[in-house]
């Protein structure tokens, strides 16, 4: 699944840290999303959508 992280994350100019900080996970999570390796729990994607005030569908789209 692809997703508009890390450009979300640069507009708030936050770091992975910062951003995993506000979710309370790893940053290592954080990485593993914004490279596509890991897709997110669907209460973690709705915490993201609210952190960066999106609807989940602008935040992660399907590869097809």
């Amino acid at each position: 699944m692809r997703n508009s992280l890390p450009d979300l994350r640069r507009e708030r100019g936050w770091s992975q840290q910062q951003l995993a900080d506000e979710l309370g996970v790893s940053r290592q999570t954080i990485i593993s999303i914004e490279r596509g390796r890991f897709d997110p729990s669907l209460p973690l994607a709705f915490r993201l959508a609210r952190v960066f005030d999106r609807p989940i569908e602008q935040l992660f789209t399907d590869e097809e």
